[in-house]
């Protein structure tokens, strides 16, 4: 049988590549399609696909908070993210969150069919690009505390991420179908809890620990 993908990315150029290259593969076929991390949620909900290619910079919900939600839900769906970036804390978040593969963006073509390939053999695929020393810092951060981003809901997250990504309050109460009230006192208590005095601040947060990124 082959592989069930869906793809999520918001650019639809990027997703009519992969598609082509995964209709070309034999072994795998694209069921869905998610341009935001909130669809993306709905859809493996509703196809149930094997595996997710998802970009970590989303609009609305970003790549590890959609991650965070399809693993809650349906542990068995494996996901890979992909996303431009080799960075330490991108990383470090998917992998906590319990990410399949991360594959960048730069990427040969043939490495998207062998990151294919091996997840779904039930490994883990990291683009070789990734420093080995990023994946060593993980595994030896595991015992580590709490960072900052784990002392927020999942709600305050994503009130963090559309404040970020320049949505005014009540474009953000109308995305998540809240009150004005309920957006201000949740941007209230963000501030309060990462001792941040303005939006700038939390914007500067947001980019800093990958709940969106600093290229938009």
């Amino acid at each position: 049988m082959k592989q069930r993908i869906l793809l999520a990315d918001d650019h639809a150029l990027m997703r009519a590549g992969m598609r082509a290259l995964i209709d070309g593969m034999g072994h795998a076929e694209v069921v869905a399609e998610a341009g935001t991390g909130l669809e993306a949620v709905a859809l493996v909900a509703e196809h149930q696909p094997d595996i997710v290619l998802m970009d970590i910079s989303m609009p609305e919900l970003n790549g590890l908070e959609a991650l965070a939600r399809i693993r809650r839900r349906d542990a068995d769906v494996r996901v890979i993210m992909l996303s431009m970036h080799a960075d330490e804390e991108y990383i470090v978040q998917s992998l906590r969150l319990g990410v399949a593969g991360y594959l960048l963006k730069d990427s040969a073509t043939m490495e998207l069919e062998l990151a294919l390939r091996s997840v779904a053999a039930g490994e883990t695929y990291l683009s070789p690009a990734i420093s080995r020393q990023v994946v060593d810092d993980y595994l030896g951060r595991l015992a580590d505390s709490d960072g900052p981003l784990d002392r927020l809901t999942a709600r305050q997250r994503q009130v963090l991420q559309l404040v970020a990504e320049g949505h005014s309050t009540r474009q953000c109460a109308e995305l998540l179908n809240v009150s004005v009230k309920t957006v201000e006192s949740h941007r209230a208590n963000l501030m309060d809890r990462l001792g941040v005095r303005d939006l700038p601040g939390l914007v500067r947060f947001a980019v800093r620990h990958g709940l969106v990124s600093a290229e938009g």
